[in-house]
């Protein structure tokens, strides 16, 4: 059998940032007419090593092969020139201008600009794939899933046949993921190299035809997807056996703790972001939130947390004793002194809860400065607290005094929600507390989130993932365009069903 020659050839790549080694003597090859799944956990190097073949960074050392000729990549644009296109998590458009525009823009091409004649080019490559985008929309008019596909036709259409895409299912509903790895699988058939960065073993085990693995920064080895399987990849991943079950206790007692009747919520610019929602969330119980990002998750939890201005409707916090408390005549302090703990993990960790310039232990001050006495503060509470975050969820960090900026991002978050949860709450409201998380983190915190429920905490958790929604809920309520969509139970429903209930109104119902 002739032996297959690959496109690209990792050779010892090396990158340093300060005293970080984010890859280590690197050796990784990629096939045309393959997909490779890149696995490893958070900060073990994967989106670096793929940022030097992409030309966003320079490595320290090392050789890189393109069909086996030794080539220097010092910039996107070098990298486009060898074929080699990069999709990032965020995407890169201009709002106001079209995706044709997008796509052509920045390209040298002889003459003058024909967006009719690019506007063809851009359907020839969506009828060969199967994309669906409509060359004159606007970016500004498209759902996520439109504009992750502009960018990949951007990538096409500058002539690429090596693509890197980094956690492309992060924020698609499973129809849409669906329909990415379709068109994936095309441009697989069609002889193109196709590298993925993901967290989720489903996909890996769906999508890859074979897996290579990074472990602090160290490439530990690769093998055909057929021939290994979810437990024994993330065992690699993490260096010992992980057990990969989400425990799902029943609830005890639960009681209602939070009810929201009949709550609209409009954005600054007056779009209508929740409708007429109402639920109860209930103690010793987790609600898990499903629909498509930007369907008011976001909303509904800051307005719970007296973060967000409500239009009407009412929020109630239920006592023990059956007394209630209007949530929406108070500040956000005083919802917190009631024990509603948001641990709201956004795209910018940094900009919203977490103050990048301070060390980990002034960022638990955060929660816990009103503990003090008279004009002194208490530190040596907060210190334990960060102490015991770092411990719990293995925040990879040299100690307590290090400022929170110097942390990759999944140690950022692990920080983040350790707070809130560490924070002994009465409701905690979670959201996005796994993204961007590797496998071992995200279970840990799995296993957090259990231990509070069974202590009567009443969760309400917005995830990405409806597998672990799914796992995770004793109930699912589902959004639909700031919509209730139905409210069913995580025992007896399944993908399809939340699935259908996140793209259209309508469904199972149930308090």
């Amino acid at each position: 059998m002739e032996e297959k020659k690959a496109a690209v050839k990792l050779r010892d790549i090396t990158k340093t940032f300060g005293s970080i080694k984010a890859n280590d003597k690197v050796w990784l090859d990629i096939y045309r007419g393959e997909i490779l799944a890149l696995l490893g956990e958070n900060g073990s190097g994967k989106t670096t090593l793929m940022n030097m073949l992409s030309g966003i960074y320079f490595p320290d050392e090392g050789q890189i092969f393109v069909d086996d000729k030794e080539v220097v990549i010092r910039s996107p644009k070098d990298a486009f020139d060898l074929g080699i296109g990069m999709i990032h998590q965020h995407f890169k458009l201009v709002d106001v201008l079209t995706a044709a525009e997008n796509i052509v823009l920045g390209l040298k091409e002889p003459g003058r600009l024909d967006l009719k004649a690019a506007a063809k080019r851009i359907r020839a490559i969506c009828d060969a794939y199967g994309f669906d985008v409509d060359p004159n929309q606007k970016i500004y008019d498209m759902s996520v899933s439109q504009k992750q596909t502009v960018e990949i036709v951007k990538v096409l259409y500058r002539g690429a046949d090596i693509l890197i895409l980094d956690e492309p299912t992060a924020v698609l509903t499973p129809q849409e993921t669906d329909k990415l790895f379709a068109v994936l699988r095309n441009m697989r058939n069609d002889g193109k190299a196709i590298v993925i960065i993901t967290h989720k073993m489903t996909e890996v085990e769906d999508l890859s035809d074979r897996v290579a693995i990074l472990r602090h920064g160290h490439f530990v080895g690769d093998m055909l997807t057929k021939d290994t399987n979810a437990q024994e990849m993330t065992n690699m991943m993490v260096g010992h056996p992980v057990v990969l079950n989400i425990e799902r206790p029943d609830p005890v007692n639960p009681s209602p703790r939070i009810e929201v009747k009949g709550l609209t919520v409009r954005s600054i610019d007056g779009v209508v972001k929740l409708e007429d929602v109402s639920f109860t969330a209930r103690s010793g119980e987790i609600l898990g939130i499903a629909g498509i990002s930007g369907c008011g998750q976001k909303e509904l939890l800051e307005a719970i947390a007296g973060l967000q201005v409500v239009e009407r409707g009412s929020i109630s916090y239920v006592n023990d004793d059956g007394s209630r408390e209007d949530l929406l005549g108070k500040d956000p302090l005083e919802i917190a002194a009631l024990g509603v703990s948001l641990s709201f993990v956004p795209e910018d960790r940094l900009g919203m809860g977490l103050v990048g310039s301070m060390d980990l232990t002034d960022n638990m001050m955060l929660r816990s400065y009103r503990r003090g006495k008279g004009p002194f503060l208490d530190r040596k509470f907060p210190q334990r607290r960060a102490e015991w975050v770092v411990e719990e969820l293995s925040v990879n960090t040299p100690g307590v005094s290090i400022p929170v900026r110097r942390l990759s991002g999944g140690n950022v978050q692990k920080v983040l929600v350790g707070r809130e949860i560490a924070s002994a709450p009465t409701v905690l409201l979670t959201a996005y507390a796994v993204r961007g998380l590797d496998i071992g983190a995200s279970y840990t915190i799995y296993d957090m989130i259990n231990l509070q429920k069974e202590k009567g905490v009443a969760v309400i958790y917005v995830g990405e993932g409806l597998d672990v929604l799914l796992e995770l809920s004793d109930r699912i309520l589902v959004l639909c365009g700031g919509r209730v969509s139905g409210i069913v139970e995580g025992r007896k429903t399944n993908k399809r069903e939340v699935g259908m209930m996140m793209t259209r109104l309508g469904g199972g119902t149930g308090e």
